[in-house]
């Protein structure tokens, strides 16, 4: 008799939950869960798996010394899109496939994109502070020049899931949408620019593609400098894509007249950071997917990515070039 495939899912995903998606394999699967949220747990827990769902959260990271320990994992699956977490090189030079989330929250994340952009345009974070404050700034807020957002430029840096819906909901508001990508898409409802076109002619600059070595630092201090005076920006990629101290000094010099950030170089923010108190930056928990609609997406996915792993069928989003058919090690 074939032994029951082990599935160990890593914190923070809710632990009935998971029992709860694969139930219904029955005897071919077992789930198992580190015994406390700590490295030594983890160590623990790897040698005796054959799947891992991993920690999106990074605090559980798949390094290189933890890969080294799961002799047996034959399948990875991130329940996120980026996968900093998790030395893909390391599983890939063991022969192991990796697999994303890739899409799960892409409507949630866009619809994020969209709204931060309206309050930009409109100025209304710093409305409801001055309003919470006692304030009644009527004629301020005609002084901060509140735009109509069908006046506005969309340059959209990346247009993967994330990058083509918020390109379609910008269009749909009237905007002049263009974007930029490594390969250039045939088929995209938007103008392709290069880079640096792209910021130079974009009153709302989107950034929306993962984090890799390549894209590291990809919008620093020269590259903001491009932007029109009083630019906006939305950021919904990952950190150190746009380094924070860029976008302060961007900030602080003008040449952006707010941003809504959802992602940073350090999470969580540090508490005494500069972006945390300055009254044109609308802050987020790293949460632009959060959607009840992107949790059940995202849910759905991981079980029929890790059911059809033990059932031997193909696995979807593999993120590493391995073949899509998981085999036991």
């Amino acid at each position: 008799m074939t032994a029951p495939w082990r599935i160990l899912s890593l914190p923070p995903i809710d632990e009935d939950l998971v029992r709860g998606l694969f139930a219904p394999l029955g005897g071919a699967a077992e789930v198992a869960f580190p015994a406390t949220r700590d490295r030594a747990a983890l160590l623990d827990a790897l040698p005796k798996a054959d799947i891992v769902i991993a920690d999106f959260s990074g605090r559980l990271a798949l390094d290189a010394e933890a890969v080294a320990a799961a002799s047996r994992v034959a399948f990875v699956q991130m329940p996120a899109v980026g996968t900093d977490s998790i030395d893909v090189a390391a599983l890939t030079a063991a022969g192991v496939p990796v697999a994303n989330a890739a899409g799960f929250n892409a409507r949630g994340v866009a619809e994020w994109a969209v709204g931060a952009a309206f309050s930009l345009c409109r100025n209304l974070a710093w409305g409801d502070r001055a309003v919470r404050a006692g304030g009644w700034p009527q004629m301020e807020m005609t002084a901060r020049t509140p735009r109509e957002i069908h006046t506005q430029r969309v340059g959209i840096v990346g247009f993967g899931a994330i990058g083509s819906e918020a390109a379609r909901l910008f269009t749909a508001l009237g905007c002049t949408v263009s974007y930029w990508t490594r390969r250039k898409r045939p088929d995209a409802a938007a103008t392709y620019r290069d880079l640096d076109d792209l910021m130079a002619t974009s009153d709302i600059l989107v950034i929306a593609l993962p984090r890799t070595p390549e894209t590291k630092n990809l919008i620093g201090p020269e590259r903001l400098a491009l932007l029109p005076d009083n630019a906006l920006l939305v950021n919904v990629a990952r950190g150190g894509i746009a380094p924070d101290d860029a976008v302060l000094d961007a900030l602080n010099s003008g040449r952006l007249a707010g941003a809504a950030l959802d992602v940073f170089d350090q999470e969580p923010l540090p508490v005494e950071h500069p972006l945390r108190s300055h009254e044109n930056v609308l802050l987020s928990p790293h949460t632009a997917g959060g959607s009840v609609q992107s949790q059940l997406n995202l849910a759905a996915l991981v079980r029929d990515n890790v059911t059809a792993a033990v059932e031997g069928r193909d696995v979807r989003h593999i993120v590493n070039g391995m073949n899509p058919q998981v085999r036991r090690r």
